[in-house]
């Protein structure tokens, strides 16, 4: 580190951190009073536009101001599940989907007689797979003993389904009508339905949301993306090494374990088949090369990428949803954003738990702090909004977050918090960090442009799905390793806390001696031992540094969040040796550092983990000198949504 001067067991574990990956104008039959969309009141923030849509003023939800959790765990309706053969669904290009129904059943197992609500899962990861393991798209027999059917479709080209898998491709979106369709229309079925999943299974819900199915009253998704292009796949412009290719490669396994293989060969053997070729030649093996060369169609945003975002059609979701995302989840971006473009539209709440995206997928550490185990969250919402009853979810807190530091989960009522103010750290010279503006004639600070910074860090844990989190390293918790590479930049000591709530903004001057250069921003919180817990991180690449203004969110007038085009247009000229100016966006989070601790901003080249450049600009990059400049001229600075630390009483 430099100053500025220059349960489950392990294999069922990580099988499950993979499989749980990127992953109706229904009437809501809710009860009366108090379920429509929020009231409001402007707000100091703006929203965050799409590709689609600009930023505009933001509303505050004012409604609810004191909810609560109070405890939701009504006794079982029947004594078992029955799960049913595989059935298939023909669509209208004669493809067949495969789909797994399981039913309320009495002890022995007997399903029972009637119609009952539906909760739908689609999903990539083969159903049978599912039937083994609950919380990777399988039926929950909680949600099903409480007097629900629960359908499990294999998307389009996955599992024991027919077809070209192209993930959440226009012609996998046009199944979700007709498969919703099966699901409200079968013997079993009351004709409503309450749309499920994790991950993956969780995007599929919110795009199926947005299609105004009459039967889709409610959805539940867990740790969901919403901008494909900067969630994950190319944070910054920089593709991600560690969990898409494993995911890609995860989904092709699956796609090949298919029991009729055995069972029937003349039906299961040609499915396996051509699963294999999709991924050799079609969509999987084709994509990780074009993203590694950086083919323009797939290394910049454009129609490939809005296709697979919801944050572009959540303007059309009309059935109340629960959003659940995780601090650390590979999706930590979008999940409040999704929250915030539905909370003025419909009934919706947040939950942002202390969470990698396989502890999100099981509610890690629930119940703690009145929050309930996460099926029971589930079984109220649609219990209200799917079956009708009264049973309170609209008096659950509208946003419940983790706060690091705290060490516990906050209510508010909205988010972004509603008591945020801008305030703008400068980075000094001397490694300081703080309000005041800096000097001039201050020194530069240098680090060294190597693709391999974040390597031994808590990005690993984060960007594995927190598969890596298995391994107990302790630069995981402490970030000091992983600085080495870095320019560090430090407040001293605190006399007060510093509450953080809400995405952050770092404006760097930098200049580079190489062709291209990335900018990892990683914030820290150290205590008095020295130990640096990383909070949060954000990753650009320089001549991806355009801003589109009109689609940036700020605070109290201050740019927050810069929204970059990412597309071939907005390439910039990076001229060797001259300063630029790169906002970088570094994702939301939650967090009090503590009296007597230290708020630390990092600065380096790379965090491997979470993103490298496509070929052409890695090599570019290679080798440079980084300089970072923090005079009067050129202040380097970060913007942090503020909050008043009374706000956690």
């Amino acid at each position: 580190m430099r100053k500025a001067k220059s349960g489950p067991d392990m294999i069922r574990a990580l099988l499950v951190a993979g499989v749980t990956a990127l992953a109706g104008c229904g009437s809501s039959n809710a009860p009366q009073g108090g379920d429509g969309p929020a009231p409001s009141a402007r707000s100091s923030w703006t929203t965050l536009g799409t590709s689609t849509t600009a930023a505009t003023a933001g509303t505050a939800v004012t409604s609810n101001p004191n909810g609560a959790w109070t405890s939701y765990d009504p006794p079982a309706e029947f004594a078992g599940i029955a799960r049913q053969p595989v059935q298939y669904i023909t669509l209208r290009d004669g493809t067949r989907l495969a789909a797994y129904v399981t039913l309320p059943a009495d002890a022995d197992g007997n399903a029972a007689p009637g119609r009952f609500p539906v909760v739908l899962v689609q999903t990539p990861y083969n159903g049978v797979v599912g039937g083994y393991v609950d919380g990777l798209g399988g039926a929950d027999p909680y949600i099903v003993r409480h007097g629900y059917a629960t359908v499990v479709v294999d998307v389009r080209g996955t599992g024991q389904s027919e077809g070209v898998w192209e993930a959440f491709g226009e012609t996998e979106q046009a199944d979700y009508a007709e498969v919703t369709d099966w699901a409200a229309t079968q013997p079993f079925s009351d004709g409503r339905i309450g749309l499920y999943g994790v991950s993956y299974l969780g995007i599929t819900a919110l795009l199926t949301a947005a299609q105004h199915h009459p039967a889709v009253k409610a959805a539940f998704p867990i740790v969901p993306i919403g901008d494909g292009y900067r969630d994950i796949v190319f944070t910054g412009g920089q593709v991600n090494p560690t969990f898409i290719p494993l995911w890609l490669g995860l989904i092709t396994a699956l796609g090949v374990t298919n029991p009729t293989a055995l069972t029937d060969p003349a039906n299961g053997a040609p499915l396996v088949i051509e699963h294999l070729l999709n991924a050799a030649l079609r969509f999987q093996a084709p994509l990780v090369l074009q993203a590694l060369t950086g083919d323009p169609d797939t290394a910049y945003d454009g129609a490939f990428w809005r296709t697979r975002s919801p944050l572009e059609v959540l303007d059309q979701v009309s059935v109340p949803t629960f959003v659940v995302g995780g601090l650390r989840d590979l999706f930590q971006r979008s999940e409040p954003t999704s929250y915030e473009a539905l909370k003025n539209r419909v009934p919706a709440k947040l939950l942002m738990g202390p969470w990698t995206h396989l502890e999100a997928a099981f509610g890690a550490g629930l119940p703690r702090d009145g929050v309930p185990l996460l099926n029971q969250i589930q079984l109220r919402w649609f219990d209200q909004y799917v079956k009708g009853m009264a049973v309170g979810a609209e008096q659950m807190p509208n946003v419940t977050q983790w706060v690091y530091g705290a060490e516990r989960y906050v209510t508010a009522s909205d988010w972004p918090h509603p008591q945020a103010r801008a305030q703008r750290y400068y980075l000094y010279g001397n490694g300081g960090l703080g309000t005041e503006p800096p000097g001039s004639n201050t020194a530069v600070s240098r680090a060294l442009q190597v693709p391999i910074g974040g390597l031994c860090s808590v990005s690993t844990a984060q960007w594995t799905a927190g598969a890596a989190g298995f391994i107990p390293l302790p630069c995981f918790e402490n970030s000091n390793a992983s600085d080495r590479l870095a320019v560090v930049f430090e407040t001293p000591a605190l006399t007060a806390p510093l509450y953080l709530n809400g995405p952050i903004q770092a404006d760097i001057w930098m200049e580079t001696t190489a062709g291209d250069a990335g900018l990892s921003v990683r914030v820290s919180d150290v205590d008095e031992r020295g130990v640096a817990r990383s909070l949060t991180n954000g990753l650009q690449t320089a001549s991806l540094r355009s801003v589109d203004a009109s689609r940036s969110r700020t605070l109290d007038g201050q740019s927050i969040q810069p929204w970059h085009p990412f597309t071939l247009a907005s390439v910039l000229p990076l001229p060797r040796n001259e300063p630029v100016l790169v906002p970088v966006e570094v994702f939301q989070t939650s967090a009090v550092i503590a009296a007597g601790h230290r708020l630390r901003v990092s600065v380096s080249a790379s965090n491997l983990p979470q993103g490298v450049p496509p070929l052409g600009t890695l090599l570019q990059s290679l080798a440079g000198i980084l300089t970072i400049h923090h005079d009067a001229a050129r202040p380097s600075s970060v913007v942090l949504p503020v909050v008043p630390a009374s706000a956690l009483n």
